[in-house]
């Protein structure tokens, strides 16, 4: 047999190059899309749940939905027509997205929301499923509080040296670290990062009851700091 007999067979003259449409394959069709659908939209919820940057996009939250249903039809299209998922590759190919994404964690959704279109077009349910409870516990651990506790930043603005050793007596028992401390002429600023429980602030106002402390602002902090 010929490398020409070869190719016609295991190609132009097997189920996937037929055009026929089978109800079993459109009742398959349609479960692959209705998961996907299912799994676009609860990464849609996990995503707007446990967002924590500074801007909500709805947009960018509901094209996650979208992206995990249109991958899943280009993985239906592609994996029961040959002819199409040759057109299909050379056309994508081609495409260039040059939106900025401005969040390291929104790629990881989108790839999770694409990965997750392309078992549910491959029918591979288990896999799918499985992955996702995997994806769905680092994103749980990973922004699970401490003990409870949350991050806050603090910024102390003080004269003295001796009132410096005095606030840090006060966060004594306290989680802290010390992130920065500027002298401005006789002001100094420290930036003092500090884990406590929610709303449980006492400690700031003792500081800012100390005679040399001029202010004190606390702020919730929910990312990573640089400096």
């Amino acid at each position: 047999m010929s490398t020409k007999d070869v190719i016609k067979k295991s190609v132009l003259e097997s189920p996937m190059y037929n055009q026929a449409i089978s109800g079993g394959t459109i009742l398959s069709i349609i479960i692959d899309l209705l998961f996907a659908l299912l799994l676009g939209v609860i990464i849609y919820e996990i995503y707007k749940h446990y967002y924590k940057g500074v801007v909500y996009s709805r947009n960018y939250a509901f094209s996650l939905i979208a992206m995990t249903v249109l991958t899943c039809m280009v993985t239906l299209a592609i994996s029961t027509n040959v002819i199409i998922s040759l057109g299909m590759v050379g056309a994508l190919s081609i495409v260039r997205y040059r939106t900025a994404v401005k969040e390291p964690l929104d790629l990881v959704y989108m790839f999770w929301a694409i990965t997750s279109g392309i078992t549910a077009g491959a029918s591979m349910y288990l896999l799918a499923a499985i992955a996702f409870v995997i994806m769905f516990l680092l994103i749980y651990f990973f922004n699970k509080k401490e003990d409870g506790r949350e991050t806050y930043i603090m910024v102390i603005h003080f004269s003295e040296d001796a009132t410096g050793d005095e606030i840090i007596k006060i966060l004594e028992g306290l989680k802290y670290q010390i992130r920065s401390r500027v002298m401005h002429g006789d002001t100094i600023e420290m930036v003092v990062q500090v884990a406590i429980r929610k709303d449980n602030i006492s400690f700031a106002e003792k500081i800012r009851e100390l005679p040399k402390v001029k202010d004190v602002s606390v702020i919730e902090f929910d990312d990573e700091y640089h400096g």
